[in-house]
């Protein structure tokens, strides 16, 4: 699969160094374990630890392990279902979490920007999803479509209504 992830100002497409947990933990890999098996014994190993969160259990599970996740990624059963970005701005606005935010399953290009300006910084993008399926190269133009918002989010770019009282 696809990865795109942030770099500095831009989007770029890249190898994904995480693994998905296995039976084992190895002790110098970059892992992303289920929730269910996140502990102090995944999260005391040399390596990176990760956790791949369903969007229906709310952010009240990785919380006391907050500061020592280097990745929290949030699964989108469905384009439509909307409390991934819910989850994101929680762990962002609520909670501090500066670590990767990964967005994982059905993630469509057209919803890109939309889960960055939520918190995201990363986006795992598998070819099943999407008509004809999905090319990489082409979805980073999804965050170059739009240059005007009416809304604040957790990203930095200001919306219109403040950019007019400014002036």
């Amino acid at each position: 699969m696809a990865l795109i992830r942030q770099r500095q100002s831009k989007y770029v497409l890249e190898d994904d160094s995480w693994t998905l947990a296995g039976e084992t933990l190895p002790d110098d890999a970059d892992v992303i374990v289920p929730i269910a098996r996140l502990d102090e014994s995944a999260l005391a190993r040399s390596g990176r630890t990760g956790v791949r969160l369903s969007n229906d259990h709310g952010v009240d599970p990785v919380l006391p392990f907050l500061p020592k996740l280097s990745l929290i990624a949030i699964e989108f059963p469905k384009h439509v279902d909307g409390r991934g970005y819910s989850l994101a701005r929680l762990l962002r606005e609520r909670h501090g979490y500066r670590g990767e935010l990964r967005a994982v399953g059905n993630v469509l290009r057209d919803n890109l920007l939309f889960m960055h300006r939520c918190g995201f910084d990363a986006f795992e993008l598998d070819p099943k999803y999407g008509p004809g399926g999905l090319d990489p190269k082409s979805a980073l133009s999804a965050f170059d479509e739009l240059d005007v918002y009416y809304q604040a989010a957790s990203d930095v770019r200001l919306p219109l209504w403040k950019r007019v009282t400014r002036a």
